[in-house]
């Protein structure tokens, strides 16, 4: 088995992105005194992203890549793609969390800042791997390379936010209302475990019910595993009705959360408490904000997602027509 070394921009800026999350990882672990589990969060974020771009870089340096019981089409930017947003969550939260309050000089203060920037250069060196390796135009590339693809990571992981902040606490179970926009957030999440059970034991075929159609993980799965052609259905039109749903789903939410959570007339709270100025890290007022934004943002990602798909059908559907008017 050989070595196969090929210097290129893409390999430099994965040797970048795995130096800098290992730089952050270790300095928080020997040094910044992390006390409670949002600072082991931060850590899983920086370690996984070494490991998986680690693997990577082996897998391609020893040429294993068909070898690989995944599609490495789709699976190197798939796994960037993750590990630029869990690099940024961390950029986001550590701060939050372990630097808001110090003032003065520490060895302490110190070691967090160089966490902090160094999470920071490992966000920016995955977010060129993902820019370097997506597709470009008139380029065969797999699903997970294009602009839809790439939506589907993004909207899974902001869901995954909104679910890590409405839970701690509990911020859905003052009303229906809430508890409508928690299933939104979440079903998915609930279904996407079995689904990956499923596929791993092989088991989709036995299913009594027709295979999910209404997940972003499942799409990422299936196109990781390049079995989006043993769908019983055409796999645009699929798209485009999940992101249909998904915005209809999502554009409810996007109005119900404020109003239940803001609004006095809900037994909601639209100023923001004094006390949240000095609470270590965030209020649950601070939280309720951050689902309301995350959830508009999603919303605006599954309608992105909803107009590419729709023009995918569209642009299938014109190619069968010139073809059938020759």
């Amino acid at each position: 088995m050989g070595i196969v070394l090929h210097s290129s921009p893409l390999l430099w800026t994965r040797l970048a992105a795995m130096a800098f999350s290992c730089v952050a990882f270790s300095v928080a672990v020997h040094g910044a005194k992390l006390e409670h589990g949002t600072g082991d969060w931060c850590i899983f974020c920086w370690a996984f992203s070494f490991a998986g771009t680690l693997l990577v870089i082996l897998v391609e340096l020893f040429g294993l890549q068909t070898k690989a019981p995944v599609s490495w089409k789709n699976f190197p930017i798939t796994f960037a793609c993750y590990a630029a947003l869990l690099c940024l969550s961390a950029s986001i939260i550590f701060p939050l969390y372990f630097l808001k309050g110090l003032s003065g000089s520490s060895t302490i203060r110190d070691y967090r800042i160089v966490v902090t920037a160094f999470s920071c250069l490992a966000t920016v060196a995955y977010i060129s791997e993902v820019s370097i390796s997506k597709a470009r135009p008139g380029e065969v590339a797999g699903y997970m390379a294009t602009g839809p693809g790439l939506l589907k990571v993004c909207e899974t992981f902001v869901a995954c936010v909104i679910f890590v902040f409405v839970s701690d606490p509990v911020l859905y179970d003052r009303h229906d209302a809430l508890k409508y926009c928690m299933a939104v957030y979440c079903i998915c999440f609930i279904l996407s475990a079995a689904i990956i059970l499923l596929c791993i034991g092989e088991c989709t075929g036995c299913l009594p019910f027709p295979f999910p159609r209404f997940l972003s993980a499942a799409i990422i799965l299936l196109c990781i595993g390049e079995c989006t052609g043993c769908l019983p259905f055409p796999f645009p039109r699929f798209l485009s009705a999940y992101a249909m749903l998904a915005v209809v789903l999502y554009l409810l939410a996007t109005i119900i959360w404020p109003i239940f959570n803001f609004d006095p007339r809900h037994r909601g709270n639209k100023n923001r408490p004094y006390s949240c100025s000095t609470q270590l890290g965030l209020c649950s007022w601070d939280k309720g904000m951050t689902v309301a934004v995350l959830t508009g943002v999603n919303f605006i990602l599954y309608l992105a997602d909803l107009i590419y798909s729709t023009r995918l059908v569209f642009e299938k559907q014109e190619v069968k027509v010139a073809v059938c008017s020759k």
